[in-house]
């Protein structure tokens, strides 16, 4: 990529599926990638072994995203010995689907610390880092089509996604001037082994292009969104979605 100024872009949930795709695309854009994970060390390992054959600087850091202090203290060790980050990608998540009625407390409280919890845990350390680089930066965050519109069964994870489209708005407001954008992409379905293979066929028949997407389209999105080209977009939410939803 011509004119792009080569940072280091964090990357969590790297490991695999969408994570480990926007990785790839970030190497391939001349970026050097720390890629995070929870457990999957052997898959983080194997990302950034991919990442360094691109000619890219990668390290991998391990741990919970729903765990706040151990956030805080991986973070702050690493941009502390290798200096702050151009770009945060909060990509890390999970689903634990269920009808309302029959979703337990835990499998609620699971989903939506998890999920929305991450965006203050991961980015509250990193923000202030970003400002005193006094240089543009971008952070992009991971929503759904979930968090969109809502979606039959996933009542927890709907409410983590929209909250992450707020946290994003908002964000976004207090960063500008700082010429760090923040933005927020909005999966739909999404060929990953998140997606249930007996969800699949009547959920392609909600989608007008009739296949699901591939982790690569979404990280051509992520992939613009951190370029220097785009400067000028931020507090926006981009649907990748097949025209799931306008």
């Amino acid at each position: 990529m011509t004119g792009v100024e080569q940072g280091t872009v964090l990357v969590t949930g790297a490991s695999r599926g969408i994570g480990r795709a926007v990785a790839l695309r970030l190497a391939q854009d001349g970026y050097d990638v720390v890629v995070h994970c929870r457990s999957r060390v052997d898959e983080a390992q194997a990302v950034a072994e991919a990442i360094r054959a691109e000619g890219r600087q990668s390290r991998v850091l391990a741990f919970d995203i729903a765990d706040r202090a151990a956030c805080a203290q991986a973070l702050e060790a690493d941009i502390g010995e290798h200096g702050a980050y151009y770009g945060v990608v909060c990509n890390a998540g999970i689903a634990r689907d269920n009808a309302f009625p029959a979703m337990s407390g835990e499998d609620w409280d699971a989903v939506v610390h998890t999920n929305l919890d991450a965006f203050y845990n991961v980015l509250n350390p990193l923000v202030m880092p970003l400002v005193r680089r006094r240089k543009p930066g971008r952070i992009v965050t991971l929503s759904s089509v979930s968090g969109l519109v809502g979606n039959r069964g996933q009542t927890n994870y709907s409410a983590a996604k929209a909250g992450i489209i707020g946290a994003s708005k908002a964000l976004a407001l207090e960063l500008a001037s700082r010429d760090i954008t923040v933005n927020c992409v909005a999966p739909g379905l999404i060929d990953t082994d998140m997606v249930s293979g007996e969800i699949v066929d009547e959920a392609l028949k909600l989608v007008p292009m009739r296949r699901m997407g591939r982790p690569e389209e979404v990280a051509a999105v992520v992939s613009f969104l951190l370029s220097p080209q785009a400067g000028y977009v931020t507090r926006q939410v981009i649907s990748v979605n097949g025209g799931l939803i306008g």
